[in-house]
């Protein structure tokens, strides 16, 4: 395996090639296969970008089709036939089943661009600057999307130049059991002595990704989305990772019945790993201006054809979502397993989170990478989240079969008594 040239000619700011350090050349469905023709079930899926496998056919197929007819592959923010049809597939598949009136912006091709087109929305929608975000959140890595972004690692990477408009809040149990941190947001926006601006808008994860898959709980979600009505403050959810399916929902924050005013979706939108990301506003919010922000990529006519081939695929009824809610059953329960052999051991561990987005919480970093070192060794790809990389999270995708899914499941299993032997 030749991997001399990768080494000597990529940035040192790769991050998955050190952990999974071999060359791939293949992928279908839930399996990786490398150049050595081993194969890996993969429990990372583009850390939540394909939730409907490798190269899914269905998905393929529709994009086959559209290469070889000479469809418009770039064309800025011009109309297309493509564009045309994901947008009448979106409202009539995902938006209008959900009760749910937003139109389209497209900011460019990732999801950080789709955060810093919703935070400069609010700003431009309500003339007020402040945004606030939520400890442990992840909204990208640009600045605007940085100042909301919580870990230290990715803050202190702007080589000395502060972040700034956003303003931070206990996400729900980040003060232990029995405090419900809503009562602090609430209490400093009654206060006009406590020093926070009246925020524009609210940005949040329903279940934090990078932050550790951290699940809010669904009344505090109920509470937060009153809280925000109350004080004229938007409500923007981030859906790029817990949303597509993830959760068991395609919006995780149904599950609460919620609406949020701004929602962002990326990753998985494209459904076959194309880069492609959208904002979802109430039409009354829409205040751009032509050209006001844009990007080259804005719109990419491949991830339109694969992302409304998904829509109609596997959103047409509830399936899929029945499915993501009985395979994130099994998930939990044998993470709840793990956790309490880990537990009984001697080191301390807990499982969490909602759908196929789980984690199991070992404490410490150095724990977590030995199982995913370990875990690779044996023929599983599975990452880490959270401040210290303390949390093992599973974002298998959402098709997998029940083989690979309790296969995959039996390696981990495997891989924790192995590294903790």
């Amino acid at each position: 395996m030749q991997t001399q040239i990768l080494e000597r000619m990529e940035s040192e700011v790769r991050t998955y090639s050190r952990s999974f350090p071999t060359v791939f050349t293949t992928a279908k469905g839930a399996r990786l296969t490398d150049e050595a023709g081993r194969e890996y079930i993969d429990f990372l899926a583009g850390a939540g970008t394909l939730n409907y496998g490798h190269n899914h056919p269905k998905l393929q197929e529709a994009l086959v089709d559209y290469i070889t007819s000479d469809g418009i592959t770039h064309g800025l923010d011009m109309w297309s036939q493509a564009k045309r049809d994901y947008l009448e597939t979106l409202e009539k598949v995902i938006l209008k089943p959900r009760g749910l009136d937003y139109k389209v912006h497209l900011p460019g091709p990732t999801g950080t661009n789709a955060v810093e087109a919703a935070i400069r929305l609010a700003r431009v929608a309500k003339g007020r600057h402040n945004i606030v975000t939520f400890t442990n959140g992840f909204h990208g890595v640009t600045m605007g999307a940085l100042a909301t972004t919580g870990n230290r690692k990715f803050r202190e990477a702007t080589g000395g130049i502060p972040t700034q408009g956003a303003s931070f809040m206990p996400f729900d149990g980040y003060l232990g059991e029995g405090n419900d941190t809503l009562d602090y947001f609430e209490k400093l926006l009654g206060d006009k002595s406590g020093g926070l601006d009246l925020p524009a808008g609210v940005i949040i994860e329903t279940v934090q990704g990078e932050g550790g898959i951290n699940p809010a709980g669904l009344d505090w979600l109920k509470r937060l989305e009153s809280i925000c009505r109350a004080h004229d403050i938007l409500l923007i959810v981030d859906d790029i990772q817990a949303g597509c399916g993830r959760t068991g929902k395609f919006f995780s924050f149904e599950h609460a019945g919620i609406v949020p005013d701004i929602v962002t979706n990326s990753k998985s939108l494209s459904a076959y790993g194309l880069p492609f990301a959208h904002v979802l506003m109430r039409p009354e919010l829409d205040k751009w201006k032509p050209g006001q922000y844009n990007g080259t990529f804005r719109g990419f006519n491949m991830a339109f054809v694969t992302a409304a081939a998904a829509f109609k695929h596997f959103w047409s009824d509830d399936k899929l979502e029945r499915d993501v809610q009985r395979k994130g059953r099994i998930v939990e329960e044998r993470f709840t397993k793990i956790a309490a052999w880990l537990t009984e051991r001697g080191h301390e561990a807990s499982e969490r989170g909602r759908g196929l987005m789980r984690g199991i919480d070992v404490r410490k970093g150095e724990i977590a990478d030995k199982i995913t070192a370990k875990a690779f060794e044996n023929g599983l790809i599975i990452e880490t989240a959270g401040q210290d990389g303390q949390v093992i999270k599973c974002l298998c995708p959402l098709v997998i079969s029940d083989e690979d899914l309790l296969e995959g499941l039996d390696i981990l299993e495997r891989s924790v008594e192995e590294a903790l032997a």
